[in-house]
This record gives C-alpha cells, sequence and structure tokens, in this order.
C-alpha cells in the first residue's frame, strides 16, 4: 500500500534510503495466523480475528470475536479476509447448488459474506476478500476476483484462489516452481482437516506482506 509524502525539498533526508511506517492490518476469519505473522516479520502492527482460538502460537495478536466487531476496533489500513467457503464454494455444488437440500446455506453465506464486503470497504480504503472458486460474483455485488496459485509462489502445488481487491493491486507471481500436484484434495478425513485445506501458504502470505504492506508508505 502506497501513502503520500508530505515532504520539503528544501529539507531532505539526509541518510534516509528506505522510510517504514508500520500499519495497523486487521486479519479476519483467520485462526491459523500465517498472514498475519507474515506481516508481523517485517514490523506490521497485525492482528488475526476468529470466533475460534488461534493455532498460530501468538494469542496476544488475535482477536477471538465476531468479525464486524473487530473492524470497529480501530481505524484500519488493510482488512483482509478470509471467510468460511465451504457453502459458497463450487466443489460443494452437489450438497449446496441449486435444488440440493442444503442450498439455503450457501444462499446466507453469500449473504454474509456480501454484508462483511460491504462492511470494510465502507471504513477501509484498502480491502482484500480470499476465496477458492465459487459463487461470489454469481450471487453477489462483488468485483471481478484475480487467481492465484500455489506454484506461483514457491510451492508445486494446484489449488486456485481468488482474491476480490478493493484499493490494492493484484498479487504478482514471486517464485514458479515445477509441481501441480492437488495436495490439498487428497487431505484424509480427520477432524482438523478443514483447518488444514483452508490455511494460507507461506509463500503467498509472504507476497501479501510484501506486495500489500511493503514498508508502509
Amino acid at each position: 500500500m502506497q501513502k503520500q509524502i508530505d515532504t520539503n525539498p528544501q529539507l531532505p533526508l539526509y541518510g534516509v534510503t528506505n522510510r517504514f511506517c508500520a500499519l495497523d492490518i486487521l486479519v479476519g476469519c483467520e485462526e491459523s495466523q500465517t498472514v498475519m505473522k507474515a506481516l508481523r516479520e517485517i514490523g506490521h502492527n497485525a492482528n488475526s480475528c476468529d470466533l475460534q482460538e488461534c493455532s498460530g502460537g501468538e494469542p496476544e495478536h488475535h482477536y477471538q470475536m465476531d468479525i464486524f466487531k473487530a473492524i470497529e476496533l480501530k481505524k484500519w489500513d488493510i482488512i483482509i479476509l478470509h471467510p468460511p467457503c465451504t457453502a459458497m464454494a463450487v466443489s460443494g455444488n452437489r450438497w449446496y447448488g441449486v435444488g440440493q437440500p442444503r442450498h439455503q446455506e450457501r444462499i446466507d453465506a453469500v449473504k454474509w459474506t456480501q454484508k462483511l464486503w460491504d462492511k470494510a470497504t465502507s471504513v477501509c480504503e484498502c480491502v482484500a476478500l480470499e476465496n477458492p472458486v465459487g459463487v461470489l460474483n454469481k450471487m453477489g455485488n462483488f468485483p471481478k476476483p484475480n487467481y492465484i496459485q500455489p506454484w506461483q509462489f514457491g510451492h508445486g502445488e494446484t489449488k486456485k484462489t481468488g482474491f476480490w481487491l478493493y484499493g490494492l493491486e493484484p498479487l504478482k507471481p514471486t517464485d514458479i516452481v515445477e509441481g501441480r500436484e492437488q495436495k490439498i484434495w487428497k487431505m484424509p478425513p480427520s477432524e482438523d482437516r478443514g483447518k488444514l485445506r483452508s490455511k494460507t501458504y507461506p509463500g503467498i502470505a509472504k507476497a501479501i506482506a510484501e506486495q500489500w504492506a511493503g514498508n508502509g508508505w
């Protein structure tokens, strides 16, 4: 994110070549804290938020509360959202599609996510919402998504992921590697399968931190 800096050309900042400004960043619906920690590693005041306890080991940087309430806590410079995708992803069409028993859950999920997007973009100049290929644009009022793959960021796997952006630029690939394995889809059933499937790849989290937050100016 780039902010305008008021400088006086008659008063140069001698010896200063890389100024840094820590941003206040909220990472919503993220119990893993992967993105939050990537942001804090480069110096930003990032906090994760989820109704669940965090599993990333930094509870002091986690709001265990409703995301709408967390948005109201302060004036955030960037808000990054990872809303639950189960009912909205096209991979769940056989359960949540039109005419299926759980279709109402899809309708409710899209309405909730739309409300979240509208709230975040009404109070913050830079917002990103992450979700896999789904029905957000078909059933909601969202901008066109920008899709990325893990293999563009150092992970030899496939998992097409969309980012809906407001005031932010699309992520640029940082490390294109070989490998197109669908490890996510091959995960065996377990209590933590949902959490593991939704966790952000470290390479993508690093790109988010460096490209969207950077040095803060």
